[in-house]
């Protein structure tokens, strides 16, 4: 991954939001709370690196802690999404027809419920919460990865080395697991990353209409959502939190498409032994 451009790019920024998530869990420049009446709306300053917002708070030090926040999201809703899409791949290959085609029924039918309409659901019994972005994100995306997976897993269930298999005696556990997964793991990989990608997108957007992250809890989300009415008058509070959404986002995308490729022996020579040869 490493040696291509959009890889670099993708684990440098990775790997400074998981740095900045963990600092922030021991030191912000100023703490949370520290409201400053006399300091509101200020522009960047050696006291307050990105300004502040509208009760004199600092952005930098609530951006940071907001990272860890939409960091445990992404991670938590890959999981979830990983979870059920896999379940559902499971069900669409099985040998029996009932649950095959219910399957795939079930998701054609559930797949066009939108993701906010999901987190509105949740959010009547669980309130404004992570766990509502988590399981409205997880649910709709995982439906999605089983969707986009289902052509390359169904031409493994179908295949000769599966036949062999169960003839063999195998389980439908173990036929899953060794040869029906490692042949959807490319797909699975570009859409996890796309699935966390949108995470954070969701994150802002459902924060935004008070259904996501509740007030008080730090996140890129809550940022955007406090400082939009005030776009035209102060657009630094908006742009810094708009900036790292963008960022990541990109990022996340190219993470996975750059992991694709590096894990497919169609795209990376080395896989197939072919460097060593040019060498020679």
């Amino acid at each position: 991954m490493w040696a291509h451009g959009a890889g670099r790019f993708a684990l440098v920024t990775l790997g400074l939001w998981i740095l900045v998530s963990l600092v922030s869990l021991f030191w912000t420049p100023r703490s949370l709370w520290e409201t400053n009446g006399y300091a509101v709306w200020a522009k960047p300053s050696a006291d307050h690196w990105l300004g502040t917002d509208g009760v004199g708070a600092d952005v930098f030090s609530w951006l940071m802690a907001g990272s860890r926040t939409d960091l445990v999201i992404v991670a938590l809703t890959v999981l979830v999404a990983l979870a059920i899409g896999l379940l559902l791949v499971a069900a669409m290959t099985s040998r029996a027809a009932a649950l095959a085609h219910g399957s795939v029924v079930l998701i054609d039918a559930l797949i066009s419920i939108p993701t906010v309409l999901i987190a509105l659901m949740l959010a009547v019994p669980l309130g404004a919460s992570v766990a509502v972005i988590v399981l409205a994100c997880g649910f709709g995306y995982g439906l999605n990865l089983a969707r986009v997976a289902r052509p390359s897993a169904m031409l493994a269930a179908r295949s000769m080395y599966v036949e062999s298999a169960r003839a063999d005696g195998a389980s439908a556990m173990r036929v899953f697991a060794t040869h029906i997964v490692p042949n959807v793991m490319p797909t699975l990989v570009v859409q996890c990353s796309l699935s966390a990608g949108t995470a954070v997108l969701a994150e802002a957007g459902l924060t935004y209409l008070g259904v996501g992250v509740p007030s008080g809890v730090p996140s890129w989300g809550h940022s955007l959502s406090t400082s939009v009415r005030f776009i035209n008058i102060y657009p630094l509070t908006v742009l810094w939190p708009g900036l790292l959404v963008t960022v990541v986002v990109v990022a996340l995308n190219l993470f996975g498409d750059a992991l694709r490729e590096a894990a497919d022996p169609l795209t990376n020579p080395r896989l197939r032994g072919d460097d060593g040869h040019r060498r020679r």
